[in-house]
């Protein structure tokens, strides 16, 4: 299917995605892998959550640990413009014959929770309690130095309907992968906030967050959690990376919590603010989509990802051959 040209004026309007909760089976563990290791600040735990934020963000938090029976991802959060956005985003879910409620959640204010036509938690809101400053607190800083959350990739069974419907939210299209012999879309990058993505969609068993990604300052922030990753009992958790992706251009690694969440550590994207950037098309057999080095990804990268809390799982009807299997997925 063609891909939707940018919708400027969307009934609603998303400032950038905010936040993510993550189900985990080992709080503690948890709290020693992002907070210790990966570097994020804690803004507030008690006995069954922890609450965290990147370096630069002034927002009370981007990722949100809950205790759990089994890893899972309990919504992605989106902050939109006013309230009256909120309003109409709720009318325009509800036109589409999609459930919404309004909820409380601890540390925002009026908060819309909806799901998408897969089955994926969102939640939007305006007003999130409003934090001092810390991007200038040097002695704060560890592990990777995470300044702020970049992105969520999600597998979906249907990527041009994803794009379609995200599209019509005002999501715009920046690169894409697609195959000369169907017409179909594989997978695709979509923004609001002007950066390659706020949200992906992979072809795939879905809907399954593939992972959340975390913007660095450098490459060699990168090279420094590797590094203490590999000494301090964390080697297993790395998957993929160090590498340059071809899509984005971003320096990317991969690493998974002990519940399967997988996080991708990401910088050097380029700006996508002007509304008239035409998409860049990749061929689906082209190897350096993911990897410009050429390096290629483990089996885990295309086949393993965290379900969604109350999402059926569904097949993709876009099956690859073996070969082209190992390139049919995003970066």
């Amino acid at each position: 299917m063609p891909i939707p040209a940018p919708n400027l004026y969307p009934p609603f309007n998303i400032v950038r995605l905010s936040h993510v909760e993550l189900v985990v089976t080992d709080l503690g563990w948890a709290r020693g892998f992002y907070v210790d290791t990966l570097g994020l600040q804690v803004t507030h735990e008690d006995a069954s959550h922890i609450y965290l934020r990147a370096m630069e963000e002034r927002g009370h938090h981007c990722v949100i640990l809950k205790k759990g029976d089994a890893g899972s991802v309990g919504v992605l959060g989106f902050k939109v413009w006013d309230q009256p956005d909120l309003d109409k985003a709720e009318a325009w879910f509800r036109s589409k014959g999609l459930p919404v409620a309004w909820v409380e959640r601890p540390f925002m204010g009026r908060v819309l929770r909806a799901r998408d036509p897969w089955g994926v938690p969102l939640e939007f809101y305006v007003q999130m309690d409003r934090l001092p400053p810390i991007h200038q607190k040097y002695e704060l800083y560890r592990g990777v130095k995470p300044l702020r959350i970049d992105h969520f990739n999600l597998f979906s069974p249907d990527v041009d309907a994803a794009v379609a419907f995200y599209a019509e939210m005002g999501f715009r299209v920046t690169e894409y992968t697609a195959d000369e012999m169907t017409g179909r879309t594989w997978a695709a990058w979509m923004h609001r906030k002007g950066g390659v993505h706020d949200i992906a969609f992979t072809n795939g068993t879905g809907p399954r967050l593939h992972h959340l990604a975390f913007w660095v300052p450098t490459p060699l922030n990168i090279i420094d959690l590797l590094d203490l990753m590999s000494t301090t009992g964390y080697l297993a958790h790395i998957e993929r990376g160090p590498g340059r992706h071809g899509i984005s251009n971003a320096f990317f690694l991969y690493i998974r919590d002990k519940d399967g969440h997988r996080t991708e550590i990401y910088c050097s994207d380029y700006q996508t603010v002007d509304p008239d950037l035409e998409p860049i098309r990749w061929d689906l057999k082209d190897p350096q989509r993911q990897t410009l080095w050429g390096a290629p990804a483990p089996k885990s990268w295309f086949e393993q990802g965290s379900v969604f809390d109350g999402a059926e799982l569904r097949e993709s009807d876009l099956k690859a051959d073996r070969k082209s299997t190992r390139l049919n997925s995003s970066h």
